[in-house]
């Protein structure tokens, strides 16, 4: 077989991941909407921020947490900052970075999403597979590079 392509079994693997991926995310974004007004990268921005000392992060690093560009990223902050959520703030040693913080309605906006959102990750995901399954996707997403943290 030549290395150039993938073999059958590899392509119906990595389709179905695609499939798999998008279908996932898809019903996340517009369970988040429906709910809660949010979209998927917005619930992720609200996310990182709350677990973050003084509930602030550096735009730069929000951006990789979230993986999303930079550009994007400020697209989605100016659209929670309009609604009070989250507020950005000059950073005093560089004055050319900006710190992304989560404010107290963004912090009870989150907290009034997340059992709905967990509920929803839940059922598309973990609840479809056995602690094992669980345990080797843990293993594939690590081996992947997407180094799951532990509990």
């Amino acid at each position: 077989m030549d290395k150039a392509w993938l073999d059958a079994d590899e392509q119906g693997v990595w389709r179905g991941f695609l499939r798999m991926n998008s279908w996932i995310y898809d019903e996340l974004e517009h369970d988040l909407r429906d709910r809660d007004g949010l979209s998927l990268i917005e619930y992720g921005i609200l996310a990182h921020l709350s677990e973050a000392p003084d509930r602030r992060m550096r735009m730069r690093s929000l951006a990789d947490s979230v993986i999303v560009s930079k550009s994007r990223l400020s697209h989605q902050i100016a659209r929670l900052e309009r609604n009070g959520h989250v507020r950005r703030e000059s950073c005093a040693d560089d004055r050319r970075g900006l710190w992304a913080v989560l404010t107290d309605q963004g912090d009870r906006l989150l907290r009034r999403a997340a059992p709905g959102h967990a509920a929803r990750v839940r059922s598309l995901v973990f609840d479809r597979l056995s602690r094992e399954q669980v345990g080797q996707l843990r293993e594939i997403v690590a081996a992947l590079g997407g180094t799951p943290e532990r509990p």
